[in-house]
């Protein structure tokens, strides 16, 4: 998809917040803790399918490309049970860019 494609802009409010929000935290921010739960993969696919995810300074990607590793009928009980299959779902398929502190920092020794 091209920057035309998408029903928003990836780094606008409804996107990436300006590139402040990247990846797993603009998966999370579409969905309400309290009101959301339990939630079906599928549905949640259905509603944000086309939105844009962006992953890096350079990549964007689709809702439903990481969605399209999750089965549909996956219910996730609360948002600790999103948090975790997410991450785990970004992992796997190499939609995970964050490498941690510790790739960041050196142990003196």
């Amino acid at each position: 998809m091209s920057a035309h494609d998408w029903p928003h802009d990836p780094d606008g409010e409804q996107g990436s917040e300006g590139r402040r929000k990247y990846g797993h935290a603009v998966l999370v921010k579409k969905v309400d803790e309290e009101e959301d739960f339990p939630l079906r993969a599928g549905d949640y696919r259905e509603e944000f399918g086309d939105h844009p995810v962006r992953l890096d300074a350079d990549t964007v990607v689709s809702v439903d490309d990481i969605f399209e590793h999750i089965d549909d009928d996956a219910e996730f009980e609360d948002i600790v049970a999103f948090h975790k299959a997410v991450g785990e779902t970004m992992r796997a398929n190499d939609y995970w860019t964050y490498e941690g502190a510790d790739a960041f920092t050196r142990t003196r020794g």
